[in-house]
């Protein structure tokens, strides 16, 4: 099982859900939708309600809540999972695409044993992380950066640069395992 921490800090707490009405048919929401997991067969798509916010395609949801502004810190245990995606998207990406294959989202995948930051179908490795246990995300909407965290240096270990423009939420997409959201954790010392 893969479960995942999400958590954020400075100033206001970001406390959000994963958004039902966006989640993919392959995925099932559980603990208060707090907590997601893969189903390989998934429900038939014509038993879930139809929702223009709903992902068709790819096992992906979106937490329900809109970041526009400041500095925000979560973080995910990942057991049992071989390939998933971590990051923001904006909250009007395109229900037809995966998060990181477009120019509204920005995702830390793993794959076959390797990370990479990913968005609008770009792909750039990123190396010296193994498989993880524990990792964080540091989003800072202000300054159009998303970091991928070792939490336990605690370290920046690769960013995304971006020009962020709508409001974000944060994305989450999955092909094996599951994961559990917790808000409410603060952002290590010296991540600045």
């Amino acid at each position: 099982a893969r479960r995942c921490y999400v958590t954020t800090s400075t100033g206001k707490s970001l406390q959000f859900k994963l958004d039902e009405r966006t989640a993919h048919s392959s995925l099932d929401l559980f603990k208060k939708n707090t907590g997601v997991i893969y189903r390989v067969l998934g429900l038939d798509p014509s038993q879930v309600q139809d929702n223009p916010e709903r992902f068709r395609d790819w096992a992906v949801v979106l937490g329900d809540e809109k970041i526009s502004s400041g500095r925000h810190y979560w973080e995910v245990t990942v057991k049992k999972s071989q390939e998933f995606r971590l990051g923001v998207a904006e909250a009007l990406t395109s229900r037809e695409d995966c998060v990181g294959t477009n120019s509204s989202s920005w995702v830390f995948g793993y794959a076959q044993r390797k990370w990479s930051a990913m968005t609008n179908n770009k792909i750039v490795p990123v190396t010296l992380v193994g498989k993880p246990d524990r990792v964080g995300i540091l989003l800072d909407y202000d300054a159009g950066l998303l970091g991928l965290v070792d939490t336990g240096k605690p370290a920046v270990l690769h960013s995304i640069r971006a020009s962020f423009k709508g409001p974000l939420c944060p994305a989450f997409a999955l092909w094996d395992g599951e994961l559990l959201t917790h808000s409410d954790v603060e952002e290590p010392e010296g991540l600045k």
